[in-house]
């Protein structure tokens, strides 16, 4: 008797799942439909970047096109600042948090320790995601961990060195600059001619560690992913490389003394209005850059310690597959909803991005034509790049070790803090974390 009632609670409890199941995903409706019945609407707070042409385009595109799909939802949107998701951070400790929030794997996975980030995984919305995903995408939606807590709209994303072609040609600088002593040589004419070498927004942790990265990558393709081993319990040689060489470039003056206290406004400001000769940020700064100076930027690959090695190692990509992009607050009161919502906007602006962008670089299939003109520098990633591209860099999934990364890498832009400062540091945390 007790063998047929643990089988006969099983039955129960497996129908009782997947009429669960069933039930979120007509919840949405039903929340849309009882919010007309009441003659209001359904409000979803959303915190979005929506601060450049990259980020202000695809989503008011995609709340446009939600108005189509789902009239009985109001988006509120709650503008995200750039620094670090701080703010975000913030929201989670108080308890305000907004119904879908954008954010980075860093983050989530602090927010799913936290229970501030629903989990996806069964959920009918996640389902359809899956299933229109471009080949080789599945590391933006699917967490190493097996679960789904946000829908990505872009594809694996990466870090470029944006260089303004009229100071280079004013100044005398050869390019494409494939070492790294040629990278010193190039910031010590640029600072005889009155420019800043390179403008950096280093106040945000993450520009220093993506800058640092490109440099590992040149030595070792898998980049940061590389501390996550286990028994990696000192920093192997084509990072203590990278350390030394980060740290030669800032005594050379490449970076602004004041650039741990600089902000995105403040550094690419500086490269728009040609104070700055270079910049670093992501590929999406390419339709910024390219509506600010037009033809006279482009961009370069990350120099190497010498030409054998630049030659090998270009197109190992600065960027990894990282879970990210629109999560939702399990405290949310439309939490169903908000699901279907989040991963709409996703979708849609993924669409925007790419036929009014003409970037290829999203993560679901879009059905589309590119409607809008290519700016050269994209098409020469869509070309050149991304085609012959080798290997991506490999996330780093420990958020200890990423925190130690990110507060060192950043330290590495100040003066008297060394490479043995930096490499002493990480050496201590790779031995407490991969024992």
């Amino acid at each position: 008797m007790k063998l047929f009632n643990n089988r006969l609670g099983a039955v129960v409890i497996a129908l009782s799942t997947a009429l669960l199941v069933s039930a979120c995903g007509s919840q949405a409706a039903n929340d849309t439909t009882q919010a007309a019945a009441e003659g209001g609407k359904v409000q979803i707070k959303v915190y979005a970047q929506h601060f450049d042409e990259d980020t202000k385009g695809p989503f008011d595109y995609a709340v446009e096109e939600l108005k189509k799909e789902m009239p009985d939802v109001e988006i509120v949107l709650d503008s995200a600042v750039q620094d670090g998701y701080q703010k975000l951070k913030t929201y989670a400790a108080t308890g305000n948090m907004p119904d879908i929030y954008f954010t980075d794997w860093t983050t989530l996975q602090t927010f799913a320790k936290s229970k501030n980030v629903e989990l996806l995984d069964d959920y009918s919305a996640t389902t359809d995601y899956k299933n229109n995903l471009n080949t080789g995408v599945e590391s933006r939606l699917i967490a190493p961990d097996g679960h789904v807590y946000a829908f990505p709209d872009t594809g694996i994303e990466f870090q470029l060195l944006y260089y303004n072609k009229t100071i280079f040609d004013e100044v005398g600088i050869d390019t494409p600059i494939k070492t790294y002593d040629e990278l010193i040589a190039a910031s010590t004419k640029l600072k005889e001619a009155g420019y800043l070498p390179l403008s950096i927004f280093a106040k945000e942790k993450w520009i220093t560690n993506a800058f640092y990265n490109g440099l590992v990558t040149r030595e070792d393709s898998q980049g940061l992913g590389a501390l996550d081993e286990p028994g990696v319990t000192a920093l192997p040689e084509a990072f203590v490389t990278a350390a030394e060489q980060m740290k030669n470039l800032q005594t050379a003056g490449l970076f602004d003394a004041n650039a741990t206290n600089t902000n995105y406004d403040q550094a690419s400001s500086l490269f728009y209005q040609g104070k700055a000769a270079m910049f670093v940020n992501g590929q999406w700064e390419i339709y910024s850059s390219t509506e600010k100076l037009g033809d006279q930027v482009d961009w370069m690959y990350w120099p190497a310690k010498d030409e054998a090695t630049f030659e090998q190692a270009k197109s190992s990509i600065n960027g990894a597959g990282a879970p990210g992009g629109y999560a939702v607050s399990p405290g949310s009161k439309n939490k169903e909803t908000a699901v279907e919502v989040a991963a709409f906007i996703a979708k849609k602006s993924a669409e925007y991005r790419y036929t009014k962008l003409g970037s290829p670089i999203v993560t679901p299939k879009v059905d589309k034509e590119i409607a809008g003109d290519v700016p050269a520098m994209m098409q020469r990633v869509a070309d050149e790049l991304l085609p012959n591209a080798t290997q991506y860099a490999k996330a780093l999934s420990s958020t200890e070790i990423q925190n130690a990364m990110n507060d060192n890498t950043q330290n590495m832009l100040v003066d008297g803090f060394t490479q043995e400062d930096f490499i002493g540091n990480l050496n201590r945390t790779l031995e407490k974390q991969n024992q």
